[in-house]
C-alpha cells in the first residue's frame, strides 16, 4: 500500500517523536493516539500479545472524553480475549492479517469472527466502521493488535476507513513496533533491577511495582495539568517519571538481610539503617546531566518525606551520607512542604495506599474505606465517605504526611486507581 507525501512526512514525524519515549507503557498510548489521528477514527484500543491472548492496554473514545470534566481521563475495563478466528481482535492477532470492517453489525457472511455488541451496551457508545490490525515485527512476530473505531467525516458523521487509512495506519505500525522493542528492552533492564530488589525483599513484587508507577501517573498528570503545564512538557515528564517511580525502593538492596526480612519490629538503632535506603538508591543515580537521573534519585531520596517535615532523610548529600543543613542542637534538618519535589511527594501518596490496600506477609489488605481514611487523616483532613472525597480539618491531625493538595488529586483520578489495581492484581 502506498503513501501519499504528506501522509509519508506526517509519519516521520510521527516516528521521530516515539522514538523519545523510554516507558513502554505510555508509547502504547501514544502510538493509539497517533494511529487515530491519521484515520480521524473516534475510538480505538490496543492490545498486547500475552501467552494465548491478547490483553487491552489502552482505549480511547472522544465522544465520551467529552462529556468528562476538562482535565479528567476515562477509566475503562482490563480484560483479555482469546486468540482465535472467534473476534475480530483476535483474528487478527491469530492471522497477522488487517480487517477493514465498514459496519461490525452487518459483518460479511461465512466470516469466522463475530462482534460483541455487549462492548457497546455497556459503555452506551455506538461502533459501527473498525479498522484491525497486528503490530508486527520484522520477522512477522505478532506483538499486539491495534483497532481503530469509527472514522469520521468532515461533519463528524462516521464514514468507512478507506484504503489510504489503511496504509497509513499500517506504515506508523511498522514504525511503532520498532519502538515498542526497544521500549521493552528498557523496561526489561529496570524489571531486572527491581527482581534484585525483589529477591531481597518480598514486598518489591513485580505487580507492586508496576502499581505504584501507574497511581504516581495519574497523580502527575493530573497535577501537572492543574499547574497548567502544557502537553508537550506533561508527555517528556510522564515518561521519565513511570521508569523514576518503578525504582522508588531499589536502595533496599543495600540494607542488610538481617534487617530486610526481619520478622519483628526494628530497634530504633535498625530504623536508623533501614532509613539509608534512600540515600542508597539516590546514590545509584549519579548522573544529574540526565534527566531521567536528576528525577530517579529525588524519587528514591525523598519518598520518605513527610509534609509536616517528620520524615526521612532530611537534607543530606546522599553521595557522602552527610547532612547539609542542621538545627542549632546538631540535628539533621527534614524537608517539609514544597522543599520535597512533587516527584517524592506524589510517589509517598502511591507507595503508602498500595502497601496498605495490598496483603503483605504480615497483614490482610485493608478495606478500601478504612485506607481512604487514613490517607485522609495524614493530610490533616476528615474523609468523606459519602462523595469520596477528603473533608474538614481534623481538630487534632496525625503526623501530617501527605501534601494535601495531591490526595485531593488523588480522589479526582480514583476510577483510575482502581482500574490500575484491576490490571495489575497481585500474584499467587
Amino acid at each position: 500500500m502506498a503513501l501519499d507525501l504528506l501522509s509519508a512526512q506526517r509519519i516521520l514525524a510521527i516516528d521521530s517523536e516515539l522514538n523519545k519515549i523510554r516507558d513502554y507503557d505510555i508509547l502504547l498510548d501514544r502510538v493509539l493516539f497517533e494511529a487515530r489521528k491519521l484515520a480521524n477514527a473516534d475510538a480505538g484500543s490496543i492490545y498486547v500479545k500475552e501467552g494465548d491472548f491478547i490483553a487491552i492496554k489502552f482505549a480511547h473514545n472522544d465522544t465520551k472524553q467529552k462529556l468528562l470534566p476538562e482535565g479528567e481521563k476515562q477509566a475503562y475495563p482490563h480484560f483479555t480475549i482469546p486468540i482465535s478466528e472467534k473476534t475480530i481482535s483476535g483474528y487478527v492477532a491469530m492471522t497477522g492479517e488487517l480487517l477493514n470492517i465498514k459496519n461490525v453489525y452487518s459483518l460479511p457472511k461465512g466470516s469466522p469472527y463475530s462482534y460483541n455488541a455487549d462492548y457497546d451496551r455497556q459503555s452506551g457508545y455506538k461502533s459501527k466502521s473498525m479498522l484491525t490490525l497486528p503490530l508486527k515485527t520484522e520477522n512477522n512476530k505478532v506483538l499486539g493488535v491495534i483497532q481503530i473505531i469509527n472514522a469520521l467525516n468532515g461533519k463528524g458523521g462516521v464514514r468507512s476507513f478507506t484504503k489510504e487509512d489503511e496504509a497509513a495506519v499500517t506504515h506508523l505500525a511498522e514504525k511503532a513496533t520498532v519502538a515498542l522493542q526497544r521500549a521493552y528492552m528498557t523496561r526489561s533492564m529496570i524489571m531486572r533491577m527491581i527482581r534484585m530488589a525483589e529477591m531481597r525483599d518480598p514486598k518489591e513484587t513485580n505487580a507492586h511495582v508496576n502499581r505504584v508507577a501507574s497511581y504516581s501517573l495519574e497523580l502527575y498528570e493530573r497535577w501537572a495539568f492543574k499547574q497548567g503545564y502544557d502537553q508537550k512538557r506533561i508527555n517528556k515528564e510522564k515518561d521519565i517519571f513511570k521508569l523514576a517511580a518503578m525504582l522508588h525502593d531499589v536502595g533496599k538492596v543495600a540494607i542488610s538481610d538481617l534487617i530486610l526480612k526481619k520478622p519483628a519490629s526494628f530497634t530504633p538503632e535498625e530504623y536508623v539503617i533501614m532509613q539509608t535506603h534512600t540515600t542508597a538508591g539516590a546514590r545509584l543515580f549519579d548522573d544529574l546531566l540526565s534527566d531521567f537521573d536528576t528525577i530517579a534519585a529525588e524519587v528514591a531520596l525523598t519518598h520518605h518525606e513527610n509534609w509536616d517535615g517528620t520524615g526521612y532523610p532530611g537534607w543530606v548529600d546522599p553521595q557522602t551520607g552527610l547532612c547539609e543543613r542542621m538545627d542549632d542542637q546538631g540535628r539533621c534538618i527534614r524537608r517539609k512542604g514544597k522543599e520535597i519535589p512533587v516527584w517524592g511527594r506524589i510517589v509517598a501518596i502511591a507507595d503508602v495506599f498500595d502497601a496498605l490496600i495490598s496483603r503483605r506477609v504480615y497483614k490482610e489488605p485493608w478495606g478500601e474505606e478504612e485506607v481512604f481514611k487514613t490517607l485522609c487523616e495524614l493530610s490533616g483532613r476528615e474523609y468523606d465517605a459519602q462523595k469520596e472525597r477528603l473533608g474538614g480539618f481534623l481538630e487534632q491531625p496525625k503526623t501530617i504526611k501527605f501534601d494535601p493538595d495531591l490526595i485531593e488529586i488523588f480522589f479526582q483520578v480514583l476510577p483510575r486507581i482502581r482500574e490500575i489495581r484491576a490490571r495489575y492484581p497481585e500474584e499467587d
